[in-house]
C-alpha cells in the first residue's frame, strides 16, 4: 500500500520546499482537536484550550471535521490554483488570500472531503451541481451529528458566507494563539526548507526525499515517488510542480495531497522522533501476524526471558524441531528475533526492543 506521485519529466527547478503558515495553523487546530495523536503537544494544547475565549471555542467545534481527522486540503489552497505551480503565502494573510481564489466548487468539495464520498483522485460530480451527491453529503453529515449537518447545510446553501466565516475564524485563531507559536516555529521551518533545497540542488531528489522521511522513496527510474502509507493513491505532477511543505506540529503525520487536478504536495514533519529505519507497512503487517499466532505467542514468553536453541524450544513446547523452526522463521522474517551461535548451537532470543516499539510503530503507521 502506498501513495505514488508520477514526476515524469519534472524539472528540478519545478520542485519547491516552502513552509505554509495556513497549513501549520491547520495542524495546530488538529493538535487541539486530537491531542492523542500528538503526545508531545499535550502541554501546549492544554494551555491553549484553557485560555480560549468561550465564543471562539464554540466556533472551533462548528467545523472541526475540517481538521479533526487530519486536516482538509483547504489548508493548502495554493495546490488548487490554475497552473499547479503556486507557492504558499509568506504570511497567513497571503495564504488566506490564496484560499479566497479557489472557486466555490473546489472549496465545497475540499470541505466535504471527510464527510462525503466524492471522487478524490478522479474527476466526478460535485455537491453543488449534482442533487444526488448533495443528498448523500447531507446524509453522511447527519450521521456525524446535528452540528455537522447544520454546517454542511449552510455550506451547500451559501458557500460565500461560509468562506467568509472560515476566513474570519482563522484570523481570530491567529490572534488568539497561532501568531505566538508561528513566530517561534517559522524559523525552524525556514531553516529546514533551506536544508532540503540545498540537498535537492547538490545531491539530488532521492537524497532530499530520504531526508524528509524513510517512508518516502524515489524509484530506480527516477520518475515516481512512493510514500509508504496504509492506503492507496496516485497522482501526477503533469505540467505543474511538486511542493514539499514542512510542519513542526504534524508528527507523526506524513501527508500527501493527491487530489485530482491539484498540485501534488508532501506535507512532512520536521524535528520528529522518527527512527532511522522506520518500519514499512509490510513489515508492520508481518510483525502483527507473527505475534498473533498462539504458538508463537507462547514461544515469545520463553524467548523474551532467555536465548533458546530450536531443540530446547521443541522439548519445552512438545513439538518437533521442524515445527519450531517454521515458527522461528516467521518471527525472524518479521524482524522480531536475534540469533547468535555458540559452538554448534544457534541461540534465538526475542528482540524485546522491537516488540516494545510495535505499539508506537503501529500507531505511527496508521497515522502516517
Amino acid at each position: 500500500m502506498s501513495v505514488e506521485i508520477d514526476i515524469t519529466g519534472l524539472r528540478r527547478e519545478s520542485i519547491a520546499v516552502v513552509p505554509s503558515p495556513l497549513a501549520e495553523l491547520g495542524m495546530a487546530l488538529h493538535g487541539l482537536a486530537e491531542p492523542g495523536h500528538h503526545p508531545g503537544l499535550r502541554g501546549w494544547a492544554t494551555a491553549v484550550t484553557a485560555g480560549l475565549d468561550c465564543h471562539l471555542a464554540d466556533r472551533m467545534c462548528e467545523a472541526d471535521f475540517l481538521w479533526r481527522t487530519t486536516f482538509s486540503d483547504l489548508f493548502l489552497p495554493c495546490a488548487g490554483l490554475p497552473g499547479r505551480d503556486t507557492l504558499p503565502g509568506a504570511t497567513l494573510t497571503e495564504d488566506l488570500d490564496l484560499l479566497d481564489k479557489l472557486d466555490d466548487e473546489q472549496f465545497v468539495n475540499a470541505a466535504l472531503e471527510f464527510t462525503c464520498a466524492l471522487p478524490y483522485i478522479t474527476p466526478g460530480s460535485d455537491a453543488l451541481s449534482d442533487e444526488g451527491v448533495r443528498r448523500r453529503a447531507l446524509e453522511l453529515a447527519a450521521a456525524r451529528g446535528p452540528q455537522q449537518l447544520r454546517f454542511s447545510e449552510r455550506l451547500l446553501a451559501d458557500p460565500p458566507r461560509i468562506r467568509a466565516w472560515l476566513r474570519q475564524f482563522l484570523q481570530d485563531c491567529d490572534e488568539a494563539f497561532f501568531a505566538d507559536i508561528w513566530s517561534r516555529l517559522r524559523h525552524q521551518l525556514t531553516a529546514d526548507s533551506r536544508h532540503k533545497t540545498d540537498l535537492l540542488r547538490h545531491k539530488g531528489l532521492a537524497e532530499a526525499l530520504t531526508s524528509v522521511s524513510s517512508a518516502v522513496t524515489l524509484d530506480e527510474a527516477g520518475d515516481r515517488i512512493v510514500v509508504d502509507k496504509l492506503g492507496n493513491g496516485r497522482t501526477t505532477t503533469g505540467d505543474g510542480s511538486l511542493l514539499l511543505v514542512p510542519t513542526s506540529l504534524g508528527w507523526p503525520h506524513l501527508m500527501v495531497l493527491h487530489r485530482y487536478g491539484w498540485q501534488p504536495v508532501l506535507h512532512y514533519p520536521v524535528g520528529s522522533p522518527e527512527p532511522t529505519a522506520l518500519p514499512s507497512v509490510e513489515q508492520l503487517t508481518l510483525r502483527m501476524a507473527a505475534l498473533a499466532h498462539p504458538v508463537r505467542m507462547r514461544m515469545c514468553r520463553n524467548l523474551a526471558r532467555s536465548a533458546f536453541t530450536t531443540g530446547e524450544l521443541a522439548q519445552t513446547h512438545g513439538m518437533t524441531a521442524p515445527e519450531i523452526s517454521r515458527h522461528l522463521s516467521a518471527l525472524k522474517k518479521a524482524g522480531l528475533l536475534t540469533t547468535r551461535r555458540r559452538g554448534r548451537y544457534v541461540l534465538h532470543q526475542l528482540d524485546v526492543t522491537a516488540v516494545a516499539r510495535l505499539g508506537s510503530d503501529f500507531l505511527e503507521g496508521i497515522l502516517r
